[in-house]
Formats: structure tokens, C-alpha cells, sequence
């Protein structure tokens, strides 16, 4: 291999680290496709039933597996006795492998295998063996019919969160997404402050409750493991069951092309994945293995309960000199993850004493991990109620109490923000909703049979970015009307969140090309490696390192034609000349070098001549200056007579994003504010949200549609965080009371009231080449305190154990 072979790669590629602010071409676009609200491109697709997602995939001779979970909390597997469905219709085989089985379901990013082996266990519901049948029914029967014995030890298991607290530890802070943080002497401060604030919140567990169930077909080709699943982050599932199996890479490929949804709980593998590719190694042939929805909610993930101290110390006039949060959450003995409720509160509000500090208890329940919007999700219910209640000992309009502790920088790091428009969000929705007509005296507004209240919260959400790879081609296609097409390939994938439709238009528009000109390929880890769906950085990562991989097209087809990057304009399929080049200094110093190399005689030239030829033929860039393509007077050249002229009538570039340093510089993050109407039956206390109004910043906006969506699904989520959902662990023997879609509430089309959403006009340069934010997890944030601080506002009851049920209002209710 030559130098020149070593040093360049075989595809082009264009990489970026966000060391700096930088320029985004989407200014300088002709269609300006990014940020119209198109309708999702796959859509025709899912209503019509041609989407199919992974339980709906059918193989040749593909068998059915129903896993067979433990019914008790803490013990041992004494023995699994097959012989007990002998004589059962379709049962082919009870499938154990006590040393493989997952204990339980990994977190998203790992890349090593959740724990494994399943002759101990650690909470109802631990998977432990799995039924094998000719059809589905046979094995649910089946495994329904399994007789298993155990060496029960519930009584020694930690089942109540509440007498475990005195068994709280220090958490794993290298493992976790938050850290322990310490300044100023908080309290001292607190104890100095004229007024001071200091309460206790309690938030119940939670589940993802995700459309479609937990499923994965395997089948072997060979030694290959091909896996079709319903896994949010691809490449870093491949790599734990890489690790769980021990197989080679290269001889294991997932692919999830449609997820129904997942809200955090599929962003690792889970105990059905390793169950499926056991079985069907052993049995030679495609096992799809489908979770039932107790199953779901028993094996996968759960939001942890918390337990949140906020403390709060201010001066008469409201500003904030102590901020104090502590958070206890939960998990499985041995699991690292804790809840980090406090990652908004280092940055949200001034304040200089300040603490967070969190603490975990073990417990004998399933796991608990990342559910959409982790951290801020339920940190900010404590934080944001706290806020409310101060305002009323402030007498302050709890807007004005926000305004007045808007930090200039993070008052936690001492370092600027990216941008902030948390000021503009509060006052946009304040406006839109009519926040000046709040009373703010509680139970002051009957109407009928109904207490009415308004109430608000502010929202925040960090930003984040994560190596994406991604390719991208222009081809020749006669069947478009332009003539070629633009193929973009990555393993990022589509949970429901718009991802086909948002990477479409920011292809399309920095190639030029109409939407249905753009073919997505997603979902597929034999296609380059993204971070995936999760954190709230999918759609930043992966859209980067699409739009890098177009950013190298358009370098390379302007190369060949003879223009310079930030001269060409490509629209509707067309080439065209836009304004004049102006050279930086590289460019100067290489063409002073060119005229040097030229003086010295034919044979420094010739061999510069074969040093461009052999550039041009390992990088697929030509770099001679092209003559032929005249683009004066306006004349344009067809893209596609330019791709036809490469081998293969096709033109491929590679774009890979990383974080750099600006992570560490600014503080990144989405904001926005939650207003909410509701109204309190005088009489049963029944909660009833009337209206809502959100108002979100999160950098450029992709879709208008699509953002909005993801907006409306927050505040529903905040719904249900304030009003309905909590698991409910049995304290005696650690069963799941409600594992399924009766039992579990979430709020329905009755529960969703008027929801209105305000995208806020934000650009902000040091996230990534696109400027944007992510912004579903922010609506999330202070969406349930805004309905809880409005309860309080039509009643006058402040509830501190959520959810806010009827039960915790009835006796209190004003007369």
C-alpha cells in the first residue's frame, strides 16, 4: 500500500468536530425545504399497512417463542420442568440457557451486555426460559403451563422504597449523566436567606407504555446473526449482543426500519433479543420472540421513583441566592443508572450557593433507566412547583420571580450560554394564553361545579451531540423526472419521531432535489453508524453527518465543474453560479505555491500532473481545473449530466459529525414554558386540563409539523406525569399490580384538552452545522408542575406526592 493509499480513504468524507461556531448552508439553499412543514414521507406507508415493523416481519419456517418469567422477587431457579408440556398441540421446545438469558435490559449507549445469567433472581418478572411452539397461541400457552420451582427468598427482598431510604448509597457518578456539585457554602446561605423554601417531592415510577411491544426475529445464516428488532440506538445494541454472545462484528447485523415507538425503553437490548438468538441457533431455524405487554412492563425499563429535596433561599425581592436539589431514585442491586433529576437545576435559575447530590437505593424491581426526558422529566416537577410556592411567599407573579433570576451565564460552570430564550418562551405563551387574567389568590373562580386555575412552569432541556456517520450518493435514475436521485444511508432510526421525513429535506435541499428525488435508507447496521434515537440528539448527530456527506457532493461536484464550494447553487436538479469566490488564506498560499511549482521546469509539473491523477483516483475529486462548464450569463448544467459522467453514473461522499469543544465552552440547551388551565370538581376533586399552551426554543427548526407533533406529545406526556401514571409495585411480594394498558393510565383523546404550540425563532451556531436543538423531551419538561401548580391555583392544595389523584384533593377542597 502507497503513502498516498494509507492516508486517503476510499470513499470521501467529510468530518467536523464542534470546536468553534460555524455557518450553516441551509441560509444560502435555494428551496429552503428545511423547516416547511411537509407531511412524513413514509406516511402513506404506515396507514396503509406496508410499514411493517419487526412482530409483523414473517421468515420461512419461522417458529414462536413467549418468554417464561419468574414469579417471584428474590431467590433461585431450582428447576424448570419441560416434561410438563409434553402432550401440548405445537410445542417444540423450552429453550434455557441460565449462563446467556439477559437478567435484564441494558441502557441506551452501553456497549457491553446487561447483566446475564438468570438462575438468581432479582424482581417478579425476570425473564428466565422461553417456550418454543409452531405458533404464537401454542407457545403462550405453553409457557402459561411451564412448571418452574424456586428457592424463594421474598421476604428478603427490598420491595418498599420507604424503608429502604436509610439504606440510600452514593451513586456510580462516572456512570451516570449527572454529577454531584458543590459551590458556595448552600447551607449557610439557606439558613442566612430572608425567605427560604424547603420541601420534599415524591415521584412515582413510570413506564414507557411504547405502541408497539418489545419484539426480535432471529435466524442464523451461518455464522451470521441477522436480528430484526425494535431497538431505538442500532449500533450500540449490535455491540452488546456482540458482547453478550461473543461473536464477531462483522457476523451480526440488526435492523429496525420502523420502531413503534419507545421513549427510552428499547435504547438498549432487552432479555427477548438474546432469548430469540439462543433459539434459534439451537433449533436451525428463524424464532421471532414478541413480548406481551405485562411482559414490557415487568422486563424492560421503568422510570425510577424519586424522592427530590428542593431548597430555596432569596432575598425580599425574589432573587435567588441558594439553590439546593437532592434526589434519592432506585434500582436493581448492581445497576450504575440513577435518575439525574437535577441536570436542569445547575443552570436554570441564578443562584450562587449551590448543591445537587444524588443518592440511589437498591430494590428488588425491574430496571430502572432512561424514559423520555430523563432527569428533567420529574426533577423539574419538584423544581418548578418549589418555584410557584416561593412566588406566593414573594407575593410575585410567578413569572416576574423567573425574570428576575435569569442568570447571565451558567451559574454553575461560569460559562456562557450557546443562546437562551427562556425570557421570550415565558412571554410568548404568557401572551397567547392570557396570563394576565390569572387571579392569583387559590379558589377563586367557580364555575358550576368547577374550581378553575391557571398555572405555569418554565422548561429546559439539555442539548447534546454524538458520533454519527453517515453516506451519501447521487445516481443516475431515469424514472425521475430530473433524472438522478440521491440515496442517503445511515443505521439512525425512525421511532416514530419523523426522522425519514426530516433527514429527506435536509438532503434534498442541500442537493437540490425535490423530496421524492431523495431515497432514505434507515434502520440497517450494515449502513454507517449513528448515535440512534435517544437524549434528544438523534435528529442533530445523525442530520449532521447527513448533511456533511451532501456538504462533500456539493464540493465534489463543484470541483468538477469548475466552481468553488461557496459559488455553487444547486436547485431544482440544476447547477448554477451564485456569487463571487472570495479566497482564504490557504487557498492563497497553495496558488502562490502552483505558479512556484511552475517555474520549475516541465518535470515538477508532469509530476504533479500524476500526483493529481493518483488524488483523483483514490478520492473520486477531481482536482484540474475543469474549462468545460461556462456559467455565465446565467447558464445553468443539469446534475444529473454531471453524474452520469462518473463510473458507474453514481458520486459517493461519506460525512461524519463529533462533539468538540464547544460542549465545554457554552452551555447548550432547549428552553421553553408550560402554561395549563385546568378545572377541580367541587365536589369529587376530578382534574380536568382545559387548555395548554407551550412555547419551545430549540435552534432551527426542521419541520414545522413534525416539532410541533413532538411538542404536543410532551405536554400529553406531562398529562400523565401530573394527573395519572405511577407502577404500582405490590410492597409484599414485588408483583407489578398494574402491567398493562387498563391498569397503567395514560392520558387518552378525553384527557388531552386544546394544546397549543409556539416555536420560538432561534439560530444557534455552536451546536452543530444545522443549528438545531433537540425538542420533544423539552416539552415534557415543567409540563406536569404547570398543571400541578394550577390545581393549587383553582383549590389551593399543594400536592407533593405525585400524581395529583383525586384522593389527595377530596378532604382539602374548598367549601
Amino acid at each position: 500500500m502507497s503513502l498516498l493509499d494509507s492516508v486517503f480513504p476510499s470513499e470521501p468524507t467529510k468530518k467536523m468536530m464542534m470546536n468553534a461556531p460555524v455557518e450553516s448552508l441551509f441560509d444560502k439553499t435555494a428551496s429552503k425545504l428545511v423547516g416547511k412543514p411537509i407531511n412524513r414521507v413514509e406516511g402513506s406507508l404506515k396507514v396503509s399497512g406496508q410499514a411493517p415493523y419487526t412482530a409483523e416481519i414473517h421468515l420461512d419456517n419461522q417458529a414462536y417463542g413467549v418468554l417464561v418469567s419468574a414469579t417471584i422477587a428474590k431467590g433461585r431457579v431450582k428447576q424448570i420442568d419441560s416434561s410438563s408440556l409434553e402432550g401440548m398441540p405445537d410445542i417444540i421446545k423450552v429453550v434455557t440457557d441460565p449462563e446467556h438469558f439477559l437478567r435484564n435490559a441494558q441502557q441506551g449507549g452501553a456497549t457491553k451486555s446487561p447483566k446475564q445469567g438468570v438462575s438468581e433472581i432479582f424482581y417478579h418478572g425476570q425473564p428466565i426460559a422461553v417456550v418454543i411452539a409452531e405458533t404464537f397461541e401454542a407457545a403462550t400457552e405453553g409457557a402459561k403451563a411451564l412448571k418452574v420451582t424456586y428457592e424463594d427468598e421474598t421476604e428478603q427482598a427490598a420491595l418498599n422504597f420507604t424503608t429502604e431510604l436509610p439504606n440510600a448509597h452514593d451513586v456510580n457518578e462516572k456512570k451516570g449523566s449527572d454529577k454531584n456539585s458543590e459551590k458556595g457554602n448552600p447551607e449557610q446561605s439557606l439558613a442566612d436567606a430572608a425567605v427560604t423554601l424547603d420541601r420534599f417531592y415524591h415521584t412515582p415510577s413510570q413506564n414507557s407504555s411504547a405502541m408497539e411491544p418489545h419484539a426480535t426475529l432471529a435466524h442464523w445464516e451461518g455464522d451470521k446473526l441477522i436480528m430484526y428488532s425494535s431497538n431505538q440506538m442500532l449500533s450500540s445494541c449490535k455491540k452488546q449482543i456482540v458482547d453478550a454472545l461473543d461473536l464477531d462484528p462483522e457476523n451480526v447485523q440488526l435492523i429496525a426500519r420502523y420502531v413503534g415507538g419507545g421513549f427510552g425503553s428499547k435504547l438498549g437490548i432487552s432479555p427477548e433479543s438474546i432469548a430469540a438468538a439462543l433459539a434459534a441457533k439451537e433449533l436451525g431455524r428463524p424464532v421471532l420472540i414478541t413480548m406481551t405487554r405485562p411482559q414490557v412492563m415487568e422486563a424492560t425499563i421503568r422510570r425510577s421513583n424519586t424522592r427530590q429535596r428542593i431548597a430555596i433561599g432569596c432575598s425580599e425581592d425574589g432573587i435567588i441566592d441558594t439553590m439546593i436539589h437532592e434526589t434519592v431514585s432506585s434500582n436493581l442491586p448492581g445497576e450504575a443508572f440513577f435518575e439525574p433529576a437535577a441536570l436542569s437545576t445547575h443552570y436554570l435559575y441564578r443562584g450562587d450557593n449551590r448543591r445537587v447530590n444524588y443518592q440511589q437505593v437498591d430494590m428488588n424491581q425491574v430496571l430502572s433507566g432512561s424514559m423520555r426526558a430523563p432527569g428533567e422529566a420529574v426533577g423539574q416537577i419538584a423544581l418548578e412547583c418549589a418555584m410557584d410556592e416561593l412566588a406566593e411567599q414573594l407575593n410575585l407573579d410567578p413569572v416576574e420571580l423567573r425574570r428576575r433570576n435569569e442568570p447571565e451565564q451558567d451559574p454553575s460552570k461560569g460559562v456562557p450560554f450557546s443562546t437562551r430564550k427562556l425570557i421570550a418562551c415565558i412571554d410568548q405563551a404568557a401572551e397567547q394564553f392570557g396570563w394576565n387574567q390569572c387571579n392569583a389568590k387559590p379558589a377563586s373562580r367557580l364555575e358550576g361545579d368547577w374550581w378553575m386555575g391557571m398555572g405555569m412552569a418554565a422548561a429546559a432541556r439539555g442539548n447534546s451531540l454524538a458520533p454519527s456517520e453517515a453516506r451519501a450518493t447521487l445516481q443516475i435514475d431515469n424514472s425521475k423526472a430530473l433524472g438522478v436521485k440521491a440515496v442517503i444511508e445511515t443505521d439512525m432510526t425512525d421511532i416514530g419521531t419523523g426522522s425519514y421525513t426530516v433527514f429527506t429535506q435536509v438532503a434534498a435541499d442541500l442537493l437540490g432535489l425535490p423530496i421524492d428525488h431523495i431515497e432514505m435508507k434507515l434502520g440497517d447496521t450494515s449502513l454507517p453508524p449513528a448515535v440512534g434515537s435517544g437524549g434528544s440528539m438523534g435528529a442533530a448527530s445523525s442530520g449532521s453527518s447527513i448533511y456533511l456527506a451532501c456538504q462533500q457532493l456539493r464540493e465534489m461536484t463543484a470541483e468538477k465543474v469548475g466552481l468553488y464550494p461557496d459559488t455553487i447553487q444547486l436547485d431544482n436538479g440544476q447547477i448554477k453560479q451564485i456569487g463571487e469566490h472570495d479566497a482564504n488564506l490557504v487557498e492563497t498560499v497553495i496558488e502562490a505555491g502552483k505558479q512556484k511549482v511552475a517555474g520549475l521546469g516541465d518535470n515538477i509539473v508532469d509530476k504533479v500532473a500524476d500526483l493529481k491523477d493518483k488524488l483523483a483516483e483514490i478520492t473520486g475529486i477531481s482536482l484540474t481545473e475543469s474549462k468545460e462548464y461556462d456559467f455565465s450569463n446565467f447558464q445553468t448544467h443539469s446534475l444529473a449530466d454531471i453524474v452520469a459522467q462518473y463510473d458507474d453514473q453514481k458520486l459517493s461522499a461519506k460525512g461524519q459529525i463529533a462533539p468538540g469543544k464547544n460542549a465545554k465552552s457554552h452551555r447548550q440547551a432547549s428552553f421553553g414554558a408550560n402554561f395549563a388551565e385546568v378545572a377541580v370538581h367541587r365536589v369529587t376533586g376530578e382534574i380536568r386540563v382545559k387548555r395548554m399552551t407551550g412555547a419551545f426554543a430549540a435552534g432551527r427548526i426542521l419541520n414545522h409539523k413534525t416539532a410541533t407533533s413532538q411538542c404536543y406529545g410532551g405536554m400529553v406526556f406531562g398529562i400523565g406525569s401530573a394527573l395519572m401514571e405511577q407502577v404500582i409495585h405490590d410492597k409484599r411480594d414485588g408483583r407489578l399490580c398494574n402491567h398493562n394498558l387498563a391498569e397503567y393510565h395514560v392520558p387518552v383523546n378525553a384527557d388531552v384538552p386544546q394544546l397549543d404550540v409556539i416555536l420560538v425563532e432561534e439560530d444557534d451556531p455552536y451546536t452543530n452545522p444545522m443549528h438545531i436543538k433537540g425538542i420533544g423531551e423539552t416539552a415534557i419538561a415543567g409540563a406536569a408542575a404547570a398543571i400541578a401548580n394550577a390545581v393549587y391555583n383553582a383549590v389551593g392544595v399543594r400536592v407533593y406526592d405525585f400524581p395529583i389523584t383525586l384522593d389527595k384533593l377530596l378532604y382539602e377542597l374548598p367549601e
